[in-house]
């Protein structure tokens, strides 16, 4: 497994200093009937005043929350879709249970979307989170109006990304990123964001290494291979060039598979929503765009 473990070190080797934080939404508790409570930012309307924009629910990576993965890209995004950011199941504030399902997630999903009154939205997903938003997509059509997918793959290469290999690099990949970013005291997870690295850390420790080894566990055994191309809605799909974690090959035949996807190529690793916001974050609105424009062109309100 020593491609695999390396790949620990590349993805935290760079996890050292994070883009500033600047002032975050409020957010609240929000108990899904039935399913438990998660913390859930929603920024409303639109500042562009457009009540034609698609709802976005956006989901996160792996061993990350909602705004930690998402705060660099967040005021772009909320000046022209109503944004929803939720942490998602076994991560952060979000639900605890037994187990850990990715069925479950994308249920979760769907239950973000009911406690706020929100009929149809686009799941927009990075890496973890791009492997719900295709469940979601393939578990309630009748909800979807696009798919907006980063980083992601139907499937993972055989061999390297078994059960035991995965559980150690998560393990490994939390202590590197504790060790890169701690540099003293703890702010809370949503207090003090003068410091973005503290603030990063709070975020990070929010999810315990135990309930990361679990989620990868799961993670390694997703393929969606047997119905992907059954998802007819549009899609864009932002594919990471210098990706170590998940190969540009794996994520091209994504696209391929997707019966009408748009891919937008970026020269940057798999921790570019964070690390590399900088290069994501056009490539995000472009692909958000070009889903929103498919999305009016076949007449979906």
């Amino acid at each position: 497994m020593g491609r695999i473990t390396d790949l620990g070190w590349r993805v935290t080797g760079r996890f050292v200093t994070v883009p500033p934080v600047t002032a975050l939404p409020a957010g609240r508790m929000t108990e899904l009937a039935g399913r438990g409570s998660t913390y859930l930012v929603d920024t409303g309307p639109p500042a562009s005043g457009r009540d034609d924009a698609p709802t976005l629910i956006l989901l996160h990576a792996l061993a990350c929350t909602g705004l930690l993965s998402w705060y660099p890209s967040l005021a772009a995004l909320s000046a022209r879709y109503r944004v929803i950011i939720f942490d998602q199941r076994w991560h952060g504030r979000g639900i605890r249970s037994p187990h850990f399902a990715l069925d479950d997630l994308a249920d979760d999903t769907v239950a973000v979307a009911d406690a706020l009154g929100v009929d149809r939205f686009v799941p927009v997903g990075y890496s973890m989170g791009a492997l719900v938003a295709q469940l979601v997509a393939h578990r309630r059509p009748d909800r979807v109006d696009g798919l907006v997918l980063g980083a992601s793959t139907m499937r993972f290469r055989r061999g390297e990304a078994e059960p035991l290999a995965l559980r150690l690099l998560a393990y490994r990949i939390g202590l590197i990123a504790e060790r890169k970013l701690r540099g003293g005291p703890l702010s809370a997870p949503l207090a003090d964001v003068s410091d973005a690295n503290r603030w990063a850390l709070g975020q990070f420790r929010s999810t315990s290494k135990s309930e990361i080894l679990g989620a990868t566990a799961v993670l390694a055994r997703f393929d969606s291979t047997p119905w992907v191309h059954q998802l007819t809605v549009p899609a864009s799909v932002v594919i990471t060039l210098r990706d170590h974690a998940i190969p540009v090959a794996y994520q091209r035949a994504l696209v391929r598979a997707l019966p009408d996807a748009t891919a937008f190529e970026i020269d940057s690793g798999h921790a570019a929503v964070v690390l590399d916001a900088e290069r994501f974050r056009p490539a995000l609105l472009a692909a958000c765009a070009s889903v929103s424009a498919r999305r009016h062109a076949l007449g979906r309100p």
